[in-house]
């Protein structure tokens, strides 16, 4: 229990009233709620008597590292009629409990190390430190964020840290704990207090409720939780205001228009609605959230959470178990972890972390919001990459390209008919890849000839890199044409399929780029695969090979040999190859370009 536990009325306005963080901290080690390693270790430590001489708390802010810090002095200083040495089992009030609890006992020292940074401060400490407590077993000194200390004070505090007195113990706490040099950090025991599960922070909300005789429905109260973000204090504070907001009893409508959010089912509602590339009805949600109050940007981040709450039911379906979910999440999120693939939800989940700093920053949210919405949809129509890859091996569309964004279909491959499919929600899976669409009734679209399949371009022959270069010049390609020369190894040229090795460092699409602009040069389909075999030399190796022999055969000439003697400084900066028949065949297609700057060359 907490230090109003036994007294579950409210408090009188005039006793003064006491917002309910201060009111329900915990004061023993029992109701610390989720840190049990820590709690568990120190019970060990002061069990076998290895009490240490310092600490250090870290975390985020409100997980409870000040209330650990006074506990944890109440600890030291434990004193009873029947018990008189350290004690974590603080369940019967000692002598100096209260006092050290309130903050107000003369040997627990609090200092605020961000208002305390200088090493006047620290010096004062280290004066302070050779006198025995007052009253207490120990003298203890309680730092707040000591990550906030200067380098000197922190240098001052190395010798009294590592060899402290007898009868001083040192607790720091800090919410940045990089920031506190490792040679203050090797002299403390380091407990890192964690994040408070969601599930952990709606009980204790619910028990809070009990006890202040508040109605609060399951479903504000996992708001609270969820918007706390594992701080216990945070998750008390918004409470407090909740109740203050819907005077006394606390729906989730009160907290949604409170905090701003979004209306979970909604969201899992706006979620459908993209993933069938519904962009009409996912404007006219993003909208509607958008009137009763809901943040752009935090519509959006709860997409987000939702995204990957899917993705994770996906891999472990026991996940929809969290009390923290509601009951829309926990079915419609495991629907549709069984329909969409990983794929799908890992472009959505990218693309809305990339959106919602856009609609943060922007000024007009909204706006943002919805385009970032239209992107989302659209992709989520798109075919996958494997779907992709495997029309452009058929040369057919790949599924669902026939279908636009709204969620009407169109035509497919110049085939018409009365009417669409009727009304119906199909998960699609090709290749490994699956998106979920709407297809729906319309009346068929006016008759359009189905084009004329391109003719095979025969007097364009692809037999060698050389014939990919040359399609390359002609269609003033320059950066594939780079690409090719210096990446791929030649193993296998056949009508319609090409067997390529690649360099080390090739671009990881160059294969894809390869089989999609030969298409469109030649006017056929072609398979272009990766080799195990490790291939021939790449031309840019081959042009290499062959200016080097060139340089080496013009050094070797007798003329140029007696030129270079005759002429100290000279250098052979070109070697061309005269015009002619023999040298036209033998390099027409690779010259000998200039070499680089050597010593014999330029």
């Amino acid at each position: 229990m907490s230090e109003a536990g036994n007294n579950p009325a409210p408090e009188k306005a005039s006793g003064g009233y006491r917002v309910l963080a201060r009111k329900y901290r915990p004061s023993n080690f029992s109701e610390l709620i989720g840190q049990e390693p820590m709690v568990r270790t120190l019970t060990n430590a002061f069990s076998t008597g290895r009490v240490a001489q310092a600490w250090m708390l870290t975390g985020v802010r409100g997980v409870g590292k000040t209330t650990t810090a006074r506990i944890l002095a109440r600890a030291l200083n434990y004193k009873t009629a029947e018990v008189d040495r350290p004690s974590v089992d603080l369940s019967v009030p000692g002598e100096h409990c209260q006092a050290i609890m309130e903050g107000r006992h003369v040997d627990v020292i609090e200092m605020d190390a961000a208002s305390h940074t200088g090493i006047d401060d620290i010096r004062d400490i280290i004066d302070r430190v050779r006198y025995a407590p007052v009253s207490a077993r120990y003298k203890v000194y309680i730092i707040d964020e000591v990550h906030m200390l200067s380098t000197q004070a922190f240098n001052g505090l190395l010798k009294t840290l590592e060899e402290p007195p007898p009868h001083v113990k040192f607790i720091f706490a800090t919410t940045e704990i990089r920031k506190v040099p490792i040679t203050v950090l090797s002299r403390c025991q380091r407990f890192d207090l964690r994040r408070i599960d969601a599930a952990m922070i709606k009980a204790d909300l619910k028990r809070i409720a009990g006890l202040e005789q508040i109605e609060a429905d399951d479903d504000a109260l996992a708001m609270v939780a969820r918007a706390a973000e594992g701080s216990m204090r945070d998750a008390q504070s918004i409470f407090d205001q909740a109740i203050a907001h819907s005077a006394g009893n606390v729906t989730a409508e009160a907290v949604r228009a409170m905090l701003g959010l979004a209306d979970r089912a909604r969201i899992v509602d706006l979620f459908e609605h993209l993933m069938k590339g519904d962009i009409a009805s996912a404007l006219q949600g993003l909208r509607a959230l958008y009137d009763v109050g809901a943040d752009p940007a935090a519509v959006l981040t709860d997409l987000a959470e939702f995204t990957h709450l899917v993705t994770r039911l996906r891999f472990i379906p026991g996940a929809a178990d969290d009390a923290a979910l509601s009951e829309d999440e926990r079915t419609r999120g495991l629907e549709f972890s069984r329909t969409l693939s990983v794929r799908v939800l890992s472009r959505s989940w990218q693309m809305l972390l990339k959106g919602i700093p856009e609609v943060q920053s922007s000024n007009r949210p909204v706006s943002a919001a919805e385009m970032v919405l239209i992107r989302l949809a659209h992709a989520a129509d798109l075919p996958t990459l494997d779907e992709a890859l495997k029309s452009l091996e058929s040369g057919q569309p790949a599924p669902g390209a026939a279908v636009r964004a709204n969620g009407a279909p169109g035509p497919v491959g110049g085939n018409t008919g009365s009417t669409a499919t009727a009304s119906v929600r199909m998960p699609v899976a090709t290749g490994g890849g699956q998106t979920m669409r709407l297809v729906e009734q319309a009346p068929a679209p006016a008759f359009t000839p189905a084009p004329e399949p391109v003719q095979e371009q025969q007097s364009v022959p692809v037999k060698s890199l050389a014939d990919i270069i040359a399609l390359a010049d002609q269609n003033r390609d320059i950066a594939f044409k780079v690409q090719i020369k210096r990446y791929v190894r030649p193993v296998r040229f056949e009508p319609g399929r090409i067997d390529v090795a690649l360099t080390e460092d090739a671009p990881k699409m160059l294969l894809n780029d390869m089989t999609s602009k030969l298409r469109a040069w030649t006017g056929r389909s072609w398979l272009v695969s990766l080799s195990k075999e490790e291939g021939g030399q790449t031309l840019a190796e081959v042009e290499t090979t062959r200016r080097e022999n060139a340089f080496s055969d013009a050094r070797a000439d007798p003329a140029v040999a007696a030129i270079l003697a005759r002429f100290p400084g000279a250098k052979i900066i070109d070697v061309r190859i005269p015009d002619s028949p023999a040298a036209d065949n033998e390099d027409a297609d690779l010259p000998v370009e200039p070499a680089g700057d050597d010593d014999n060359d330029i």
